[in-house]
């Protein structure tokens, strides 16, 4: 600890992890590992920043939340509740992440958007402007969000509970997950009509989802 950086309450900071210039660790937090916290942040709550992961500017990192692996949260950026960034993630200007979301893998979340709820955003996907990423909502590969239209979620699915999201993907024009499954349109329906051949009410709620992302994302879909 060095500078003007304060620790108080129960808070740690242990392993080769640094908190320096004016940054505030308080409350339960913990600063382990190979961490760096500094400039003006705060870890607050039973927060955790470890690994080599780093939290700087005036960004906080509060409650339950998590920073990991070699992610960074900068800017005025706030990651609260129990979301999870790790992996090379970035989350950076005036962004929320919070609920039980997951940043991962090299994602980027920033300007001011919102990721909440069990959200998860992973591989290179990028949130941003004023979008606002919830409940379930899967955004994968080279996905890019940046405004509510982008991304669309329909289910649960009567055969396995789960929802299934689309959205608008840098390479693919449109990408559909749902569950393990992550590929075109065209794919998706290719592999419900292979999976659910022997249930008719399985097949027609999985038609109907491609059909209602056809009909958001129109030409981009095909």
């Amino acid at each position: 600890v060095s500078g003007q950086a304060r620790v108080f309450d129960e808070a740690w900071v242990s392993g080769q992890a640094r908190v320096s210039a004016q940054a505030r660790v308080s409350g339960q937090a913990r600063v382990f590992g190979e961490a760096r916290v500094f400039g003006q942040a705060q870890v607050s709550g039973e927060a955790q920043v470890f690994d080599q992961a780093w939290v700087s500017g005036q960004a906080w990192v509060l409650d339950q939340a998590q920073v990991s692996g070699e992610a960074q949260v900068f800017g005025e950026a706030r990651v609260f509740g129990q979301a999870q960034v790790f992996g090379e993630a970035r989350v950076s200007g005036q962004a929320r992440v919070s609920g039980q979301a997951r940043v991962s893998g090299q994602a980027r979340v920033f300007g001011q958007a919102q990721v909440s709820g069990e959200a998860q955003v992973s591989g290179q996907a990028q949130v941003f402007g004023e979008a606002q990423v919830s409940g379930s909502a899967i955004i994968r590969g080279d996905g890019r969000v940046s405004k509510p239209g982008d991304y669309l979620i329909v289910g649960p699915a009567v055969s396995s509970g789960r929802f299934t999201t689309a959205h608008r993907d840098e390479k693919l024009g449109v990408r559909v997950n749902c569950g393990c499954f992550t590929g075109t349109l065209l794919e998706f329906i290719q592999a419900i009509e292979g999976t659910h051949t022997g249930n008719a009410q399985h097949l027609a709620q999985y038609r109907a989802f491609a059909t209602l992302i056809e009909a958001h994302f129109g030409a981009l879909a095909t």
